[in-house]
């Protein structure tokens, strides 16, 4: 059985009949990322995060987060990664990551004082977010040339369901995936948080010195929210797809920034919202 379920007793009714079987369900856990600067003052370890996730990629998890929220920018300022602290004792997780990083490393530690985009229900208005990004010096995607056929992309959803592992176990996790434009899933990842499963993508593809991510796009399970579209745009996707809608944040991010983005791809169709010359 994958390592993100668990095999749990419980009694199922059909119609008028109950019967009691062995089931599986998704893990979720909490996982505390620390940081640790290498300036004699901030050396010792500070909790920066705390995410409710699937246990495993914890160290793309952690890196991921990093990388889309700014703290860093090359894996180069990266000393280690590792857990730290006792077993949980009903799960046996470990369930606190440490990054710690290299002596000239500059970060940005102010950042950590400041709220992160990480909800959909932050209060953060759209101006404020948008705003944010601009003056973090990302820059529109307007000179990406990378393009992806159109009947590459409507398959794109029944090939990341079979890679799906836990999912298939459980029917309750999120999924991301990186694709190439011939339609190649290269990378998933699953988790109950969808933004999990994208900052390990991005910690994946960051360990594989493979962002920023020009020529390949992000699929999305679920919707397409704002700070999805931004983990995207930090990691330099040029293109994400969700199964599910866009909110009207993702669009006006996508729109200024110069990314494709495609949204209720199911059943062999689907919406494009911007910038849809990259569909061939």
């Amino acid at each position: 059985m994958p390592g993100g379920s668990l095999a749990i007793d419980v009694s199922k009714v059909h119609g008028p009949d109950q019967v009691s079987q062995s089931d599986s369900v998704a893990v979720e856990e909490p996982l505390e990322i620390q940081l640790c600067a290498p300036s004699a003052e901030d050396s010792a370890a500070k909790s920066i995060s705390i995410t409710m996730r699937t246990p495993g990629n914890d160290e793309e998890l952690a890196l991921g987060f990093l990388f889309t929220e700014g703290i860093i920018t090359s894996l180069e300022q990266v000393s280690s990664a590792m857990h730290c602290g006792p077993e949980a004792p009903d799960t046996g997780y470990r369930n606190v990551i440490r990054i710690e990083l290299n002596p000239g490393a500059h970060v940005d530690l102010t950042r950590l004082e400041r709220h992160f985009y990480t909800t959909s229900s932050c209060g953060v208005c759209g101006k404020s977010s948008l705003d944010a990004l601009r003056v973090s010096g990302q820059q529109p995607m307007t000179s990406n040339t990378t393009t992806f056929d159109r009947e590459v992309i409507v398959q794109l959803p029944d090939k990341l369901r079979v890679k799906q592992e836990v999912f298939a176990t459980t029917g309750g996790l999120h999924a991301a995936a990186a694709f190439t434009p011939d339609g190649d899933i290269s990378l998933v990842r699953e988790d109950v948080g969808r933004h999990n499963a994208v900052d390990k993508i991005v910690g994946a593809l960051l360990k594989a010195n493979q962002l920023p991510a020009q020529e390949m796009g992000l699929l999305v399970s679920g919707r397409a929210s704002f700070e999805l579209m931004q983990k995207a745009l930090v990691a330099g996707f040029p293109l994400l797809a969700a199964v599910g809608a866009p909110s009207s944040l993702a669009v006006s991010l996508a729109r200024e920034f110069d990314m494709t983005l495609v949204g209720f791809l199911r059943r062999g169709n689907f919406n494009i919202y911007s910038r849809e010359e990259r569909l061939a």
